[in-house]
């Protein structure tokens, strides 16, 4: 998928280098959680049209579409499914049935742009006809109460996201929006074991473990019943080492995450990244990944159209993927190192799991 500009087009555009637009197009380049498929859910987004931001100038949304997306040399991502706690649990089920089904459609209206990937070998084959891979994915594993994992339509699905912004009936979030004392039912903070039996329902049908937004107790309960030749992930959060957060990682959660296997995503929302909210601030969050789980633990997972506020300069996806691939070889990294946090180290974890 390749926008009818140049390379010097492009960077010319974004005032970056024509061999930073070169490199981005080149590499792997693949975003580990794209919530772009809620505006078309919520007001009927045209993905396939170019946007200048969300409709009446609402920032936290409109900041991809596929021409955007072609342009930056977007080669696949984690495409989400964000659950809605306040669905009954039957109603959830229903629900992720037919966002799975509205997801196909996307797909298939596509007209070839992109295609879906369930494994590394399809995400290969994706690539080579130049198409974005959409690997399918879930946000709030109460999606998947009314069913089971084994049940989700064609195999799809390539990642859950355990606990989203509010406790479940499968565990705590790290989020303070968690449910009052008296509806926790003494669940504490770590994972139920319903939240236990999903972890290894997702290990049995090798879709990936998401421990973004989890509690920490839940997290290493997470970690303690997750199976050992199986790689978890983090797809996108902040490190504490940079801006301590609710929402963010510790050192010992990144060497847990690393010494699995796994990869760390790191998001652009301003909130969770800290000040300076800037371009330099998202590199010094991946940069401590590196430093605390050495270079194959680190990834992109920016969390676009996730109601976040992304820095100056990134608010359009385009030209945040691609500032940021300037701005790392800027500080200097190895090409090698680069190539991996765009996507090479996902995809490393990703033919551990579902070669």
């Amino acid at each position: 998928m390749r926008p009818a500009e140049t390379a010097a087009q492009v960077a010319q555009r974004f005032q970056i280098s024509e061999a930073a637009v070169q490199l981005a197009w080149d590499a792997e380049l693949i975003d580990l959680h794209l919530d772009t498929f809620i505006p078309p859910r919520l007001w009927g987004y045209d993905v396939f049209k170019e946007h200048k931001g969300a409709p009446l100038g609402i920032p936290n949304f409109g900041h991809l579409d596929v021409p955007r997306m072609a342009r930056a040399g977007l080669s696949g991502g984690m495409w989400s499914i964000t659950t809605n706690p306040a669905r009954t649990r039957a109603g959830r089920w229903r629900q992720y049935l037919a966002n799975v089904q509205a997801m196909q459609g996307l797909v298939a209206a596509s007209e070839g742009q992109l295609a879906f990937a369930r494994t590394l070998a399809q995400y290969r084959a994706v690539r080579a006809k130049g198409q974005h891979a959409v690997l399918l994915a879930v946000q709030g594993g109460n999606a998947l109460d009314g069913g089971a994992v084994a049940d989700s339509p064609g195999g799809l699905l390539t990642r859950v996201t355990v606990v989203h912004l509010t406790d479940s009936a499968l565990g705590a979030t790290s989020s303070p929006l968690r449910w009052p004392k008296w509806l926790r039912r003494g669940r504490g903070t770590g994972l139920t074991p319903a939240g236990e039996a999903l972890v290894e329902q997702l290990n049995a049908q090798r879709v990936f473990v998401d421990l973004a937004h989890i509690h920490p107790d839940g997290f290493w309960r997470a970690l303690e019943v997750h199976a050992p030749d199986r790689p978890p992930i983090v797809t996108h959060t902040g490190v504490d080492g940079v801006h301590p957060h609710w929402r963010n990682l510790d050192d010992a959660q990144i060497k847990a995450i690393a010494d699995r296997g796994g990869v760390v995503g790191i998001m652009v929302h301003k909130g969770f990244i800290g000040p300076p909210a800037d371009l330099n601030q998202v590199v010094r969050h991946l940069e401590h990944v590196v430093q605390v789980g050495g270079e194959g633990a680190v990834a992109l997972g920016t969390d676009y159209d996730g109601a976040i506020l992304p820095p100056k300069g990134m608010t359009s996806g385009d030209a945040g993927y691609l500032r940021l691939v300037q701005a790392l070889l800027d500080r200097g990294w190895p090409l090698a190192r680069i190539r991996g946090a765009l996507g090479e180290n996902f995809l490393r974890s990703f033919g551990d799991l579902r070669p």
